[in-house]
């Protein structure tokens, strides 16, 4: 059993180091002091989010970027709250182009519906969707602009960021943050991209209807983001992009408390097994392995005890190469990650990942008021 255990490690261990030398591969991009000319629709579902558009909305006020180049497109989601008053409130007061438009449901992903009907009544060429609960850096539209200006793209993917003050549940999920941007960065370095994130993604809406938009897995709640890179990228080969640039960060909110937590990766998880990029598969199923491995590693410790060094040994590796890799991706954030508050992140992590699992089974969960049933 022992070799099992270490032939999983190894696997796991070469992916990710793959993973960091390929982050380097991508170059760091700088806004340029080109005349802006590419013409923007920002589509921004919400669903109850009084709390959280304030920001979004203030966020959206800064923005360094001609008025007549973009404008924004809120698609309220049956929100009960006072969601909807708080944007019609913003946009009697905003100097740019706002939209509120109301949510036409007709498949089993509420998001997906949205971004589908802000599309339908958008007046730009390029799409760039962002979450309710995030906050836009200053020069967001100009250095997607610059970037667009100078490479052939379809699709732009732009990086994220937790949002964290530093309480033991917020740090977990800024960690986690770290470790799918060093995955999501490093497989654009090996021009194999596993990840993206629909809170800072761009696409041209003639390439949207090109791949036929969601058709196909739209009876998939979640995925909005990364079933959409995955055609783009089968039918844009050379035109999906990622935008690696601090001028682009999104800062998001992290959830509140770990029953949120737990959901949400559960309805990740629900468009895990529906991808059909097979570098992903491969990849989730070694990650999933050697965390359901740490998670048994006790057992063994107990009833295989003479190979104990070894065993300590592979965990010991493991959480070095985990740390190089967030390390990594957090000194492009302007963010420091200490060992010593870091050594405990790879195990509950694993132990995140058990309950993920324990929950899937069951085959719904519970996001944003709803309860979806996984497909």
């Amino acid at each position: 059993m022992i070799w099992g255990f270490a032939i999983i490690f190894l696997l796991y261990i070469i992916c990710i180091i793959l993973l960091v030398f390929a982050f380097k591969n991508v170059p760091h991009f700088k806004s340029s002091a080109f005349q802006p000319k590419t013409f923007f629709s920002v589509v921004i579902p919400f669903r109850n989010e009084a709390e959280n558009l304030p920001a979004l909305l203030k966020s959206i006020e800064n923005l360094d970027y001609p008025s007549e180049l973009f404008e924004v497109i809120l698609v309220n989601d049956a929100s009960e709250d006072a969601s909807e008053a708080i944007v019609s409130e913003a946009i009697a007061k905003s100097i740019f182009s706002i939209k509120l438009i109301q949510n036409k449901r007709i498949s089993n992903s509420p998001k997906k519906d949205a971004i589908s009907e802000a599309i339908k009544k958008s007046k730009f060429e390029w799409i760039i969707t962002t979450d309710a609960d995030c906050e836009l850096p200053k020069n967001w539209l100009r250095v997607f602009d610059s970037f667009i200006q100078k490479n052939d793209s379809a699709m732009v993917c732009g990086p994220v960021i937790y949002k964290s003050n530093r309480s033991f549940v917020e740090n977990f999920q800024q960690l986690d943050g770290f470790s799918l941007q060093a995955v999501t960065i490093g497989s654009f370095g090996l021009n194999a991209p596993l990840l993206n994130n629909g809170a800072n993604l761009a696409y041209k809406k003639i390439s949207y209807f090109i791949v036929n938009g969601f058709s196909g897995n739209d009876h998939i709640a979640s995925g909005d983001d990364i079933f959409l890179l995955e055609k783009m990228k089968k039918h844009f080969p050379d035109m999906v992009h990622f935008l690696k640039s601090k001028e682009a960060i999104v800062y998001t909110k992290p959830q509140k408390n770990w029953k949120d937590v737990i959901n949400q990766r559960v309805r990740w998880a629900s468009k895990t097994s529906k991808q059909k990029n097979i570098h992903s598969s491969i990849l989730g199923m070694i990650v999933f392995l050697v965390n359901i491995s740490v998670l048994i590693f006790p057992f063994f410790l107990v009833l295989d005890f003479e190979n104990l060094p070894i065993y300590l040994l592979l965990l010991f590796l493991k959480i070095i190469t985990d740390f190089m890799a967030i390390r990594q991706a957090a000194q492009f954030f302007n963010e420091k990650v200490l060992f010593w508050k870091f050594f405990w992140q790879p195990i509950l992590y694993a132990a995140v990942i058990g309950i993920v699992v324990i929950k899937s089974v069951r085959g719904n969960y519970a996001w944003k008021g709803r309860t979806f049933k996984k497909q």
